[in-house]
């Protein structure tokens, strides 16, 4: 695979978009009826609370939580549906059961709600597959990552802040770093070496390297068989001469 892997399509923008307007959406709904939705997060090690394995990344706290969300989660969406288009449902849709069942296991007893479980999913996925791939896109991408949203490893640990889900943020980060081993993506097109970057190139069996001295001074006689091609080239009117005159001392 090469850069013509990397197209730019209208769901690039369209499909995060969509994605993160439904939880707006729903969460206009939760409060204009007053649903309490937030009954269907994760609850850890209920059977009940297996429903927001599911339901989770969809709701949120208030419009503050939501907010904060939504910026990171449109970013990712949208990079990873341009750089792993072909597998972007499948970390999409598996990330978000794997990483709400590790939450559902390793969880504090309390509802787990919001979308950050996703992010670090994202985050995690990105980051750690753009290395694997040692593809410089790739890895600029991740590098990009960590500039942009490195600060998130922070919030895997207890205590750090109160009122937040480690649990989930942790569960993210780990479904992450497992699916970049697990999903292959096609190998990329290794960059074109030039001949004198090959460990057998030997100088002295170019015709071009022949024209200089060990110096890298021009031979203006080669010590080689003519070679039209190049006679042409170093003896044209295009070529650049530089000339220098010594400064007489008064």
């Amino acid at each position: 695979m090469n850069d013509n892997h990397f197209k730019y399509s209208t769901s690039v923008i369209l499909v995060p978009f969509l994605l993160v307007l439904s939880l707006w959406i729903l969460f206009w709904v939760d409060i204009r009826f007053q649903l309490n939705l937030d009954q269907f997060g994760i609850y850890p090690r209920t059977f009940f609370g297996l429903i927001g394995v599911i339901c989770a990344p969809f709701l949120h706290e208030n419009l503050e939580h939501l907010y904060n969300n939504s910026i990171p989660l449109i970013v990712l969406l949208a990079a990873l549906r341009y750089f792993y288009r072909d597998i972007f449902f499948k970390i999409l849709i598996n990330g978000v059961v794997l990483s709400g069942f590790i939450t559902w296991i390793i969880g504090r007893e309390s509802y787990h709600i919001g979308a950050s479980s996703l992010i670090y999913v994202l985050a995690s996925f990105i980051f750690f597959k753009g290395i694997m791939t040692k593809y410089y896109r790739l890895v600029a991408l991740s590098l990009l990552v960590v500039l942009v949203y490195g600060s998130l490893i922070w919030y895997i640990f207890p205590n750090v802040k109160e009122g937040i889900s480690w649990e989930g943020h942790l569960a993210g980060l780990i479904t992450g770093f497992a699916f970049g081993l697990i999903y292959k993506t096609p190998e990329f097109k290794k960059i074109i070496k030039y001949d004198w970057e090959h460990p057998d190139y030997d100088p002295s069996e170019d015709k071009f390297m022949q024209r200089f001295d060990e110096n890298g001074n021009f031979i203006n006689s080669p010590i080689v068989e003519e070679d039209p091609e190049i006679d042409t080239y170093f003896n044209s009117s295009h070529s650049v001469n530089f000339e220098f005159k010594e400064k007489k001392m008064d």
